[in-house]
């Protein structure tokens, strides 16, 4: 069974346009990124509806102290770390839609 789809014309700026035109599927880049944005929607209103209220300073300040713990990290950990979220990116890409 084949997914229906519906052909949009879409205006980007130039910077967004030569991103896109270094990918092999635009369509699915554009596609998992809109997804990736629903999904961060969905847990913004979850947690407003559980009466978290997420606010720029918090939001700056949990950065901060992000920050000054990876600061701490070796090169080794930080290339570690990048390479697993790689693996788990390319993954997550092969998996179907739900």
């Amino acid at each position: 069974m084949t997914t229906a789809m519906r052909k949009l014309s879409i205006s980007v700026p130039p910077d967004v346009a030569e991103r896109l035109e270094r990918e092999a599927n635009a369509s699915a880049y554009i596609t998992q990124a809109v997804r990736d944005r629903m999904r961060l929607d969905a847990l913004d209103a979850e947690l407003a509806h559980q009466g978290v209220q997420i606010t720029e300073q918090g939001v700056a300040e949990a950065r901060a102290r992000r920050a000054a713990v990876e600061a701490d990290w070796s090169s080794e950990r930080r290339r570690a770390l990048r390479e697993r979220a790689r693996q788990h990116m390319l993954e997550a890409a092969d998996q179907p839609a739900v």
